[in-house]
């Protein structure tokens, strides 16, 4: 097999005349585009960055629910269950890109369940606490891909929950500087880590040529302020969940197996039990002709399979955001062989696992989001998007028609963003606390039409 290399140039897309900031329709904050007759109605979930509080909003974008004291700004999914239950990580830990502690809390904000010793930590004071060193995602046991189905209903107490976290680690066959390293951690509702994973023990298992061994074996990416390297920079692990493969007897998609997603590396792969890597997509899309009807995947998140009972249960989906990521193929924009695959523009893929077909895909040449970002099935066919960085959140009908778009507002102050680090659509009755909302059109003016004040 030959193995491709090209130079790659970073091709920014320039805006169209009609364009707006972050690639929306129209430039207001708020729901700017909803058609009610096609969307899948329901409450929204937000992750803002910007503030320590996690969103609940409607169709017409009124904050209708509001859970504070959570300090999410280490960036991390809140996941609401039924009975109006919230989960979400809380506790920055900086320079670290990590939380202390994983906290479930009841509709009026009362705690039931919480997360933190996993490993000592020293903290900025000197002081030694315990934290979960919890980063970018987690998972029920019993809510498969972490969002609503008809065919599953998330435990409110009980099961594990599957937890991505850091550990430091010294491996000398990885690279020559100490690691901020990727483990995977399973923890009973009583606390106890039932089960674990690192990353670096399975480098030999992903895929990489030569040339990639040595740009991570050198840490060009080293960060000096966490002394460490983030070489994988894993951004979601999700179990599997209940799937058609496993039904038909496929045991790499047994559903307490593990698909994560390497932002650093481009690839995507299936941790099993033992520990071993029992499925790999990526990270290089020249090896076979399906790869290259995909193309490079780079700076990818929110790997998940679509879960039974919704449109395309079983198919892999995932956010696929562009930048630059990728070790080897050196190139001139990446002369040491990090960061060469770059594109300024995004897609939301949906692939079949086995076979690596492309069933369906989201593009635009006004989509990008650098980073963060994710992709739910909705139960009527659509795709719930969150294009993070820009805090774009839309839904788009299989045939890419926008029937409901929303921005979230700039919060000011010294940390101002307007990012959203993913949403989830609910149904109504999963918080029966609200009233079940009045549905409003909303109809975007033509964008020749359209005046600011």
């Amino acid at each position: 097999m030959t193995r491709l290399t090209c130079a790659v140039a970073l091709v920014i897309v320039l805006p169209l005349l009609s364009s707006t900031p972050a690639g929306q329709s129209v430039y207001p904050t708020g729901t700017t585009i909803y058609d009610p007759d096609k969307s899948w109605n329901g409450f929204t979930v937000l992750s803002p960055l910007a503030t320590q509080a996690v969103l609940v909003i409607d169709m017409n974008g009124n904050v209708v629910k509001r859970w504070d004291d959570f300090n999410n700004s280490a960036g991390g999914p809140a996941r609401v269950l039924p009975g109006g239950h919230v989960v979400a990580a809380s506790g920055a830990r900086p320079p670290h890109q990590e939380s202390l502690e994983l906290i479930q809390r009841d509709f009026n904000g009362n705690v039931s369940w919480r997360f933190s010793r996993n490993e000592e930590i020293k903290t900025r004071e000197g002081t030694t606490i315990w934290s979960a060193r919890q980063h970018h995602d987690w998972q029920r046991e019993s809510f498969p891909a972490g969002y609503y189905s008809p065919e599953s209903k998330p435990a409110i107490e009980g099961g594990n929950t599957l937890i991505l976290t850091h550990t430091d680690r010294a491996q000398p066959k990885v690279a020559d500087r100490p690691l901020e390293d990727d483990r995977l951690i399973e923890v009973s509702w009583k606390g106890e880590i039932v089960w674990e994973w690192v990353a670096s023990d399975h480098i030999d298992e992903l895929g990489f040529a030569p040339d990639a061994r040595t740009a991570i074996k050198a840490a060009a990416g080293f960060n000096a302020a966490r002394n460490s390297f983030d070489w994988l920079h894993i951004n979601s692990a999700t179990y599997l969940g209940p799937n058609q493969w496993f039904d038909k007897g496929d045991k790499r998609f047994a559903p307490n197996n593990v698909i994560i997603s390497s932002r650093e590396a481009s690839l995507l792969a299936i941790v099993g039990r033992d520990g071993s890597i029992v499925w790999r997509l990526g990270p290089d899309f020249s090896a076979s002709k399906e790869l290259r009807a995909i193309r490079q995947i780079i700076g990818q998140h929110h790997a998940h399979l679509i879960p039974k009972g919704l449109p395309g249960a079983g198919n892999l989906l995932v956010f696929d955001n562009g930048g630059s990521s990728g070790y080897g193929f050196a190139n001139p924009i990446a002369p040491d062989g990090r960061g060469a695959f770059a594109r300024a523009t995004s897609r939301v893929l949906e692939i079949n696992p086995v076979t690596l077909e492309l069933v369906w895909s989201y593009a635009n040449p006004r989509f990008f989001s650098t980073n963060i970002s994710g992709a739910q099935r909705l139960p009527n066919g659509n795709t719930l998007i969150t294009a993070g960085a820009g805090g774009r959140m839309f839904e788009v009908t299989r045939e890419g028609a926008i029937v409901w778009e929303y921005m979230f507002p700039l919060f000011s102050g010294p940390n101002a963003s307007n990012a959203v680090y993913r949403s989830y659509r609910i149904p109504y009755d999963w918080i029966p606390q609200l009233t079940v909302p009045t549905q409003r059109r909303v109809t975007p003016p033509a964008l020749g039409e359209f005046r600011l004040p």
